[in-house]
Parts: C-alpha cells; structure tokens; sequence
C-alpha cells in the first residue's frame, strides 16, 4: 500500500449526485431514455487501511435494503473506474459511503443505473478525471447490460443511445420547460430479470415496423420541438404486451391516462410505475384523478409524484 496513488487519498471524498431515469419511453425499447429530476445524492470517503471494509448507511429509498459489498451497483462502478484509469486497487482499501436516495428500488426509474453511474463517476474525480464522458459511459453500459438508463443519469435530457463495436453511442437534446412527468408509482415491485425474462424471441414482423416508426417519428419529434409525437412514440409492440402477462394491471393504467389527454403515456423502463407526459396544470391534475381510479380498479396501490425532466445530468457536487 505504501506509495499507491491512493494512500495519499486517505480520508478524502467526494459527493455526486445523479437522476432517475425513464427508459424505453413505449416504442424506443433499449435504446430510449429520460432523466427525471429524482435525484441520489452520495457521499464517498477513501479508507485505505480499513482491511477492504465498506461502510455503507441509507437515508431515503432503499434503506435496509441496499448490500454492503462489492456487489453494491455504486462500488461497483466506483471500482470499475478506478482500475479503469488507475490499474488494479490494492486489497486493503475500502470506503465509507452514504447515501441520500429519492430514486425507488424496481420501479423502472434508474435506481441501479443511477447508482452506477454515480460509482463511475466518483471514481473518475477520484481519479483526477482521467476518462473522458464516453469512456465512463462505456464502463456503466457494460456493468448494467445497456446503455438507456446510464445514458439518460448521466448526461441528463432525453437521449437516443445504442451499444456498438466501440462502446455506446449516445445523443442528447434538452427537454422543455414546461414538459412534465407525472408518475404513477405502484407498490408493487417488478425485478428487470423477471420482465425481460417475459419477453419474446422473436415477434411479427408488422410489430417491429411498427415501433421503427414510432421511433423514427418520435424521435425526430423530441429534437425538433413536435411533443404532440409522444403519443406516437408511447404506443409500443415489441415489449409492454407481453410484459402484461406479469403486469396485468399496466395496460388499463396506460389506457386510463391517456383518456385523460396526457400527451403520451407508457411503463417506465421495466415498471413497475407508469409515466404520463403533461404540459399544463390542469392536464396533470386530470391524469392524477385518472391514475387513482384506475388503480382502484384494478387493486394497485400507488402514488402519484409528478416531476420534471432534468436536463443537467450526473455532477460532482464537492471535493474533500
């Protein structure tokens, strides 16, 4: 340990905080992504003769929930990075973290993605920012298995990414001022293994025509200023129908908001919770009214939280 880089790092930290995240947004499964302003605030400390140890304390979702390991999506992508820019990380360090957490757990906000990012993006301040945004883009994708999510936490807006031959490919444009989120978030928790698991090999080929046109459509409606397109692009083929068979509920929930004029509306990423795209007072309010009495229709406790798109991504938010 004596003479690594990060024995002279003892005692120090630094605190980040990053997004919840929307993917898929309908039709753009995979390859879609909002950031939300729900925001992981984490503060990290380097503890270089702790014996590897990790010190870990939750305010916020996931308290008595999150693991103390190395397994934790957070040390994960902080370790990744480090060894990344630095080479390999000497057995006795450890750390000290502390989270505050708005993002829910298996809720199809980002939770995982957004702890990794955050990791990611400790350990390149740690590190003196060696690697550059599409280079720690690249070390989350590969952790989480895909880049919508870590894409949206960590350059904020909307962003269209996909994965290619040299790591992630990833375009944002920034969301309206007045575009608004309004979620419906269930109690019900809905594992990503478990919906991906329900989706098909292979699906008819009109199917995935269909969401190529969403996709296209929407997308050049997002960076063009057409938001009338997201109810377009919301209607999906290739994913929400067959996760329907775990998730009964979802498409009377989508049904019910959309009767209620929201400009669009889908499952967040893997759901559990149903997003609604509003752009005025009184529309939120009709889509909330929506949301409540379809989920005591179809006996799903929830609540309802509207928030905006967050335009600024990821940041370091102090040095110590």
């Amino acid at each position: 340990m004596p003479g690594h880089w990060l024995a002279e790092r003892d005692g120090s930290g630094v605190t980040v905080e990053v997004p919840a995240s929307a993917a898929n947004l309908g039709a753009g499964y995979d390859c879609l992504g909002l950031a939300l302003a729900l925001v992981n605030r984490i503060e990290l400390e380097v503890r270089v003769w702790s014996r590897g140890e990790i010190e870990l304390t939750v305010e916020g979702e996931g308290r008595n929930e999150l693991t103390e390991d190395r397994e934790n999506r957070f040390v994960r992508g902080l370790e990744a990075t480090l060894e990344a820019a630095r080479g390999e990380l000497p057995a006795g360090v450890g750390w000290r973290i502390a989270m505050h957490n708005q993002i829910p757990l298996s809720r199809g906000l980002g939770s995982s993605a957004a702890a990794t990012v955050a990791g990611v993006l400790a350990g390149n301040a740690l590190a003196g920012e060696p690697l550059s945004t599409a280079e720690m883009l690249r070390i989350a994708s590969d952790i989480e298995g895909h880049p919508d999510n870590a894409a949206a936490s960590l350059l904020g807006g909307f962003v269209v990414s996909a994965a290619t031959d040299d790591g992630v490919e990833a375009i944002r444009f920034a969301s309206p001022r007045d575009l608004r989120a309004v979620l419906f978030i269930p109690e019900l928790r809905l594992p990503t293994a478990a919906m991906r698991a329900a989706l098909p090999k292979s699906v008819p080929l009109a199917d995935a025509v269909a969401n190529l046109g969403a996709v296209a459509v929407g997308v050049a409606g997002l960076a063009t200023g057409r938001y009338d397109l997201l109810a377009r692009l919301t209607v999906d083929r290739l994913h929400e129908p067959y996760r329907a068979a775990i998730y009964p509920q979802l498409p009377r929930m989508v049904e019910a908001a959309r009767g209620a004029g929201a400009l669009g509306a889908c499952m967040s990423g893997a759901g559990s919770t149903i997003l609604a795209f509003a752009d005025s007072m009184a529309g939120i309010t009709r889509i909330e009214a929506a949301f409540f009495a379809a989920a005591a229709d179809v006996d799903l406790p929830g609540r309802v939280q509207v928030v905006a798109p967050r335009n600024a991504g990821a940041r370091v938010v102090s040095r110590t």
